[in-house]
């Protein structure tokens, strides 16, 4: 399904993404080193072993982004105009090498944009959930949306 305009969503439209991912090792490291984050328990594995943890944590903000990208296709492909913000970004459950991530959004908010006549702003609340249906992320994302051709 691509992404659907601005007076196409409602407030409370759910979404359950399609889309899984098993987060990898190779996952893990290749988004730790491409973003400069030394954080050991990321990279290494006998720190990680030390912590409370006791294993490798998958970086969060390697979660963030797949939660985001897992609900686009539904959501804003092709239809988006600009990313506005995100918030309220919690991260409730770590995520290990070998869970595998779904997500699901709701439509929170609907609001005309003022400047432009043709787009609006909805606002999205992702949840990112791992195997056990347990949130790992969630946020709250701003998109300012085209609407549908008159």
């Amino acid at each position: 399904m691509a992404g659907r305009f601005f007076d196409e969503w409602t407030i409370g439209d759910m979404l359950e993404h399609d889309i899984r991912r098993t987060v990898t090792e190779t996952d893990n490291l290749l988004f730790t080193v491409m973003t400069h984050n030394p954080q050991p328990l990321h990279l290494d594995a006998e720190a990680a072993k030390a912590s409370e943890f006791g294993q490798i944590l998958v970086n969060g903000t390697f979660t963030f982004s797949l939660m985001v990208g897992l609900s686009v296709g539904d959501t804003t492909l092709g239809t988006l105009v600009a990313n506005l913000g995100y918030d309220k970004l919690v991260m409730p459950k770590p995520v290990f090498i070998g869970d595998t991530l779904r997500a699901e959004t709701e439509v929170v908010g609907l609001k005309e944009s003022k400047s432009r006549p043709n787009a609006g702003i909805v606002t999205f609340l992702h949840r990112c959930l791992n195997q056990r249906g347990e949130i790992v992320c969630q946020c709250e994302r701003s998109a300012l949306l085209k609407k549908k051709a008159a």
